[in-house]
């Protein structure tokens, strides 16, 4: 098994967040630094920081957080502000996906290693929604050019949905994750984001979460985000 596939499964920490550990030298397999793409064996040993990863026999968990501005989407303990020591919840989890630090709204954790890989394969192809304020008058240009693509990171954003909100707000549907989307986007027009808050990934929705606050995923809503993506992948 691969060593990304071992350590999510394990409910440690996703597959990308396993790659940073493995560039960073903190993971050895048998005494040895682990190297991308290692194999593990059943009998192997693996530690993290000297220490070894227990594995995740709990039930699953499912839950959905009103991230506030501030909380860093990390398992890192040593990274202040992080997502995992805000949640202080009685098992090991980690978040699903990132939200910047300067944003706020939903999240998704869980300590399922497979629903993670599954989400993390889909990035570019399931949506998520947002709401965005900005510090000067949404237009139908801004609009259009928002929806049809813009050229951010050497490559031309995907088209997406965008609607005018208010004179200043907007809602913009991306199926696409690349690092500060939104904001590079807004800033490549000349838009700067007062306020980006994402209130929606696939069918699961903020509903009535106040900022902070976190809630159980419904049996019924996980079954639809898991048919989902299935049929993504």
């Amino acid at each position: 098994m691969l060593i990304n596939k071992y350590i999510s499964e394990t409910g440690f920490c996703s597959r990308r967040e396993t790659n940073r550990l493995i560039a960073a030298g903190r993971i050895t397999i048998n005494g040895r630094v682990c190297e991308k793409g290692a194999e593990v064996e059943p009998h192997d040993v693996v530690l993290i920081d000297g220490k070894q990863i227990p594995r995740n026999d709990s039930e699953p968990v499912y839950i959905a957080l009103n991230k506030p501005i501030g909380i860093v989407c990390t398992a890192a303990e040593h990274v202040e502000g992080n997502i995992i020591q805000y949640m202080n919840y009685p098992s090991r989890i980690f978040a699903i996906g990132r939200l910047d630090k300067a944003s706020e709204g939903l999240i998704l954790l869980t300590n399922d290693g497979g629903i993670v890989n599954k989400m993390m394969r889909s990035e570019h192809n399931h949506d998520k929604e947002y709401v965005v304020t900005v510090d000067k008058p949404v237009t139908d240009e801004f609009v259009r050019s928002m929806s049809e693509g813009v050229e951010i990171l050497d490559v031309v954003t995907k088209p997406c949905e965008v609607y005018r909100q208010s004179e200043d707000v907007f809602r913009i549907i991306l199926t696409q994750g690349l690092n500060l989307q939104i904001r590079r986007m807004c800033k490549a027009l000349g838009y700067r984001v007062l306020k980006l808050e994402r209130v929606r990934i696939m069918n699961i929705t903020l509903d009535q979460l106040e900022r902070g606050q976190w809630r159980h995923l419904e049996q019924e809503e996980l079954e639809i985000l898991l048919s989902q993506l299935n049929e993504i992948n």
